[in-house]
């Protein structure tokens, strides 16, 4: 069940996240606003709407009977993500952008009026968390679809100086995890959960090797110059199908520069590729075939969580004491690479104080990792407010962990559950291996 939390930081948390929206908008024109139609980006003049909408609909309206300040039937009709399709959001009758931040301006006024008149309650904890959440999760999206349309290189208040954390180098080598139980997911009385982390349940461990840290670029590059994009063996029947119909030869965006040389895209600028940093923009189908290529596999969802969140007992065993963070049982930003303070990542080795309890590096930040697994329900799973957050998902996406230098602090810990298609590459996706 969700904490209640004070007023004063419920507000602190919205206007942080509204900042973050603005200063991924402010300094784009019309057109990019608006852009091209593509299947992993919506509009952004469309999906700041969106965000809105989400907050004054499961809020404002849903438990407090309020109308929307657009009217009811105009807003369902403008940003309900759910009825309005995908492909239909460049052409409908948008606001201005002016409108749309007066829209966005009202909502966010009205909650935070809410908060000024009254003392926040378990479910206005827990909803109101949500929101931000969600505005989170939109602003990541903003990051890979700047990154996709080769938009400038955003700037954040928070950006900070991380030219030591980019030249902390490699970080080789595997650690072993013993056998034993583990209680895999969330606990009932964790401070804030999503849907498809309920709940934590006893799991079997057998005894595994984990890679210290991420696959590094210099490690991927590797596969590449062995043909491991032209041999068809490495890759499963849908991978194979994927790399045909995209005549994929190396991540989507990598530049070849001569023989053995690769420049990167990061954004709108061409840099050398950082040996370094790990891999990212790579598929499920490209980690999986990387794997079969260096006899090595994906972890699974639960040896990942086990590695990043388990501890050991005295004499070597697997522990029953479980953690929230990789590093302990509070949120401390500054030992992973999260919150865009670095806009990119950092070498595999850096931020060495957020080890796990194994010696495993970066479980948390740099880039999402893929797991082998397919998203699936808990055993105890039930829906939030929200019903289409998990569901519609389940079954046809692969599950990712540990969240990207994009992702948020505050709603990230280490049983979050992210999930995306195999196909998808955009996103800032990497992976660690496990020996088979």
């Amino acid at each position: 069940m969700t904490a209640a939390i004070s007023n004063t930081k419920l507000i602190m948390m919205l206007q942080d996240a509204r900042l973050r929206t603005y200063e991924l908008i402010d300094d784009l024109d019309q057109q990019q606003l608006i852009g091209p139609k593509v299947e992993t980006v919506n509009p952004l003049q469309w999906e700041i709407g969106h965000i809105a909408y989400f907050y004054e609909y499961f809020i404002l309206r849903q438990l407090y009977g309020h109308e929307s300040l657009l009217g009811n039937q105009k807003a369902d009709a403008l940003y309900d993500s759910i009825s309005v399709p995908h492909k239909t959001r460049w052409h409908l009758p948008l606001l201005s952008m002016a409108e749309t931040k007066k829209y966005m301006q009202g909502v966010l006024d009205n909650l935070c009026d809410r908060l000024t008149t009254s003392t926040a309650s378990q479910q206005d904890s827990f909803i109101y968390q949500f929101g931000v959440f969600h505005e989170d999760m939109h602003t990541e999206a903003f990051l890979w679809g700047r990154q996709t349309l080769s938009y400038p290189t955003p700037t954040f208040a928070i950006s900070a100086n991380f030219s030591a954390e980019r030249t902390a180098a490699a970080h080789p080598g595997f650690v072993q995890i013993p056998s034993g139980q583990f209680k895999q997911g969330a606990d009932p009385d964790a401070d804030f959960m999503f849907d498809n982390e309920k709940y934590a349940h006893k799991a079997e461990v057998k005894s595994f090797e984990i890679s210290k840290a991420p696959i590094s670029n210099v490690q991927f590059a590797e596969f590449v110059a062995e043909g491991g994009y032209q041999h068809d063996l490495y890759w499963c029947d849908e991978g194979l199908l994927w790399k045909h119909l995209n005549q994929a030869n190396h991540p989507g965006y990598w530049i070849a520069d001569g023989p053995g040389r690769w420049l990167m895209r990061r954004f709108d600028k061409t840099i050398l590729l950082p040996e370094h940093e790990p891999v990212s923009h790579v598929n499920w189908y490209e980690a999986n075939a990387y794997c079969r290529w260096a006899g090595l596999r994906l972890p699974t969802e639960l040896e990942w969580e086990v590695a990043a969140l388990g501890e050991i007992t005295s004499d070597g065993r697997l522990s029953t004491i479980k953690r929230r963070y990789p590093w302990g049982n509070t949120i401390q930003p500054s030992f992973a690479n999260l919150d865009g303070r670095a806009i990119g990542c950092v070498d595999v080795a850096a931020f060495g104080a957020g080890d796990s309890a194994f010696g495993c590096r970066q479980m948390l930040g740099n880039v999402w990792e893929w797991t082998s697994n397919t998203f699936q329900p808990y055993s105890a799973f039930s829906a939030d407010v929200y019903e289409d957050y998990s569901k519609p998902l389940f079954g046809t996406t692969k599950v990712l962990r540990g969240g990207a230098w994009t992702s948020r602090s505050r709603m990230l810990h280490g049983t979050y559950r992210n999930f995306f298609g195999p196909e998808r590459w955009d996103i800032f996706s990497g992976f660690r291996v496990c020996k088979l």
